[in-house]
């Protein structure tokens, strides 16, 4: 799985900077071994799904 933060779940619209940004809060040590790592994977990465509440109401 390739890294596709605009299809996460955890990567948001910041109005007051007028960013997208990934709302997962790592530390400095967790980023770079993301980073170093080579194989293009994030660990928290988790598929957008926009009708999960949906399922939830049936």
């Amino acid at each position: 799985m390739d890294i596709r933060c605009e299809e996460c779940d955890y990567y948001d619209y910041d109005e007051e900077t007028d960013t997208y940004e990934c709302l997962m809060n790592l530390d400095m040590d967790e980023y770079e071994r993301i980073l170093a790592s080579g194989r293009n994977r994030c660990p928290y990465f988790r598929v957008r799904d926009d009708y999960r509440i949906v399922r939830k109401q049936n």
